[in-house]
C-alpha cells in the first residue's frame, strides 16, 4: 500500500460487500484510501435467484456476474481468495494464500446453512447456499428422472422431493419446481403424477410475517401446481433415502432433500472470536461490531435490531443493500470527522415469486400484489438491484426485462 492512506478491506464478494466496496469508491478518490475487497470467486451471484439456478428454471451464469465487470480493479484490490480467520488484535485478515491488514474491515462473508441439531441434516440434505450447491440439486433432480425412467421396476421413492421449511427461498424453491417439474416429466415421457413435492414446516403457517390474505394465495397457487404441505410438523431425523418427521415419527422415502429452514453466519465470523447471537452478530445501530470501532459486519453474518419492534430485521437483499450506503458513509466519517449515521430501514415492500408469472407481495406501505402485477413488480426490484450494481448495460446483459 502506499503512503498513509486508510486501508480498508471488503470481505465477501455478496450483496452487502459489492454494494459496500461500489460505494468507497464513490465516497473516496484514488489518492484517500485504499479499498481491496477479497472472495473466493472471481465472480457475485444473485443469492436470491439460487433457487431458480437449484430448479433448473435459468441458466447458471445468468445468476453470476463477474467482479471485474462491475468493480473497477484499477481503483479496488481484487483479492480472489479465501478467508481462513480475521486477527481482530493484530488488525489482519489470514487468507489460505497470504495475509492483508486493513484500518478499516467490512465483514460481508454471507451465510451458511444452519441445521439445529437435526441428525443427519448436514450429511444428507442439499442446500442453496452458492451457485454450486444450487447446480448440484438441479443435477441431482434431473438424475433421479434419468434413473427412474431407466430401471425396470423403479422405486417410486426416487421421484420424491422433500424441501424442509417454507419461509422465503422454500416457498420460491417450491414454485420454480412447480414450474421445472412438468418440463422434466415431457423430458423423461413420465406421468406428473409419479412426481411428489413436499414441503416441511416447523411453524403453522409458511411464510411467518406475511399477510393472511397473500399467505392464502400463495398456499393455494402451489397445492394447485401439485405441492404438498405438512405444516406444524418438524423434522426429527435426515437418512441418506428419506426424512423422519413429526410426534408420531413417520418416515418418508425420498430422492432428493433439500433444506431450506435456516441460516448462520459463516463460520470464520465465530471462530475468530466474534460473539454470535443466534448464529449472528448483534451489531450497533451504526453497523459497528461490539468492542470494535473499526470493523463493520453486515448482511447475514449481522443482526441489526428494529427500534420499534425490539426484533432484528430479518436479513434480506434489500436490508443488505441499504446497510452498504450506511457503512461506506460511516467509514468516510470515521477518516475525515462527522456524526456516524445509524441504520433505518426503508421498507420497500417485499414480493416472494411463485414460479412461472405468478407471484404475491407487498409493495409501496403495504399495497398488495398478486399474479401478473406482483411478479412484474418483482422482475423490476431484481433490475433495479442489477442497475444500481452495474447501470443499465448490466440489466440489458443479466436482467429479467432484457430483451433477448
Amino acid at each position: 500500500m502506499i503512503g498513509n492512506r486508510p486501508k480498508i478491506v471488503v470481505l465477501g464478494a455478496g450483496y452487502a460487500g459489492m454494494m459496500t466496496t461500489k460505494r468507497l469508491t464513490q465516497q473516496f478518490a484514488p489518492e484517500e484510501a485504499d479499498i481491496t475487497l477479497v472472495n473466493k470467486h472471481n465472480y457475485h451471484y444473485q443469492t436470491t435467484w439460487l433457487h431458480e439456478v437449484a430448479a433448473g428454471t435459468i441458466d447458471v451464469n445468468r445468476s453470476r456476474i463477474m467482479i471485474s465487470d462491475v468493480i473497477n480493479t484499477r481503483r479496488v484490490n481484487f483479492v480472489h481468495d479465501t478467508v481462513v480467520k480475521i486477527n481482530k488484535e493484530a488488525k489482519t485478515v489470514q487468507l489460505e494464500n497470504g495475509e492483508i491488514s486493513y484500518d478499516y474491515l467490512v465483514i460481508g462473508l454471507g451465510f451458511e446453512k444452519a441445521t439445529f441439531g437435526i441428525p443427519g441434516m448436514e450429511e444428507h440434505a442439499f442446500s442453496i447456499q452458492s451457485v454450486d450447491t444450487s447446480r448440484m440439486i438441479r443435477d441431482h433432480i434431473e438424475y433421479q428422472f434419468a434413473r427412474y425412467r431407466n430401471q425396470k421396476n423403479p422405486d417410486p421413492s426416487m421421484l420424491t422431493i422433500v424441501v424442509g421449511g417454507a419461509g422465503f427461498t422454500g416457498i420460491e424453491f417450491l414454485g420454480e419446481l412447480a414450474e421445472r417439474i412438468p418440463l422434466l416429466c415431457k423430458k423423461y415421457d413420465i406421468p406428473r403424477q409419479d412426481v411428489k413435492i413436499i414441503d416441511v414446516e416447523a411453524m403453522p403457517t409458511i411464510l411467518p410475517g406475511f399477510d393472511e390474505e397473500l399467505l392464502s394465495y400463495a398456499k393455494e397457487s402451489l397445492e394447485y401446481r401439485g405441492i404438498e404441505f405438512k405444516l406444524g410438523t418438524m423434522i426429527k431425523e435426515v437418512k441418506a433415502d428419506s426424512v423422519v418427521v413429526g410426534e408420531d415419527e413417520e418416515e418418508i422415502k425420498a430422492g432428493t432433500i433439500v433444506w431450506t429452514g435456516g441460516v448462520q453466519a459463516n463460520r470464520i465470523v465465530g471462530e475468530s472470536g466474534f460473539e454470535l447471537t443466534k448464529g449472528k452478530v448483534n451489531v450497533d445501530a451504526t453497523l459497528l461490531a461490539p468492542g470494535h470501532d473499526e470493523v463493520f459486519i453486515l448482511g447475514d453474518c449481522a443482526w441489526v435490531m428494529n427500534n420499534e419492534t425490539g426484533k432484528p430485521y430479518p436479513p434480506t437483499a434489500q436490508i443488505a443493500i441499504q446497510e452498504a450506503d450506511v457503512c461506506a458513509h460511516n467509514i468516510k466519517t470515521m477518516i475525515y470527522g462527522g456524526t456516524l449515521q445509524e441504520f433505518k430501514f426503508d421498507d420497500k415492500g417485499t414480493v416472494a415469486s411463485l414460479g412461472g408469472s405468478d407471484a404475491m407481495g407487498t409493495v409501496f406501505d403495504g399495497n398488495k400484489l398478486y399474479g401478473m402485477q406482483a411478479k412484474v413488480m418483482k422482475n423490476v426490484i431484481d433490475d433495479r438491484y442489477l442497475f444500481l450494481l452495474g447501470g443499465p448495460m448490466l440489466v440489458l446483459k443479466k436482467g429479467k426485462f432484457r430483451p433477448f
